[in-house]
């Protein structure tokens, strides 16, 4: 039984590593919910202890917090105004509900039309949007460097099963 709950939390871990670039996924929460359920189903002293676990919540909050600060980020960096921010952030928002492709071109767009709302030229709306794709980017590898250091974490400290 304790091979089909490795079984398990390793199928967990695949597909919250697909799932931290797929929107549709929350990438980080299967993660964390494939070593909370490794930790019940086999006990202290064959799992991850507390500490972990609590360490793996707060690095699965650090990625939501990314997810929709990357685009905001990306954005200011590159000179947008308050409405290219909002509209970036806005963008992010819809954009989960359209897949990857989604949250990669709705930011882009919100941003854009904030500046256009905030009445930018379109070479300083363009720019806006740009930084908000380059954000959105970033954001997704530092969810997958996050997602791989939550696996990492759980493998050193787990005992090993053999």
């Amino acid at each position: 039984m304790e091979l089909f709950w490795w079984l398990f939390t390793t199928v967990l871990f695949a597909v919250g590593l697909i799932g931290t670039v797929l929107p549709v996924f929350p990438g980080t929460t299967i993660i964390l919910a494939g070593a909370v359920i490794h930790r019940m189903m086999l006990g202290p002293e064959k799992s991850v202890g507390w500490r972990s676990i609590v360490l793996l919540v707060l690095l699965t909050v650090a990625t939501y917090a990314l997810d929709f600060l990357s685009g905001y980020v990306g954005a200011k960096y590159f000179g947008a105004t308050k409405w290219g921010m909002f509209g970036a952030i806005l963008g992010a928002l819809i954009g989960v509900f359209f897949g990857i492709l989604g949250l990669l071109v709705w930011p882009v767009i919100g941003a854009i039309v904030g500046e256009f709302i905030a009445g930018k030229r379109m070479i300083d709306a363009g720019r806006a949007g740009w930084g908000s794709l380059l954000g959105n980017l970033g954001g997704m590898v530092g969810k997958l460097i996050i997602a791989l250091a939550m696996i990492t974490i759980f493998l050193m400290t787990v005992p090993p099963p053999f």
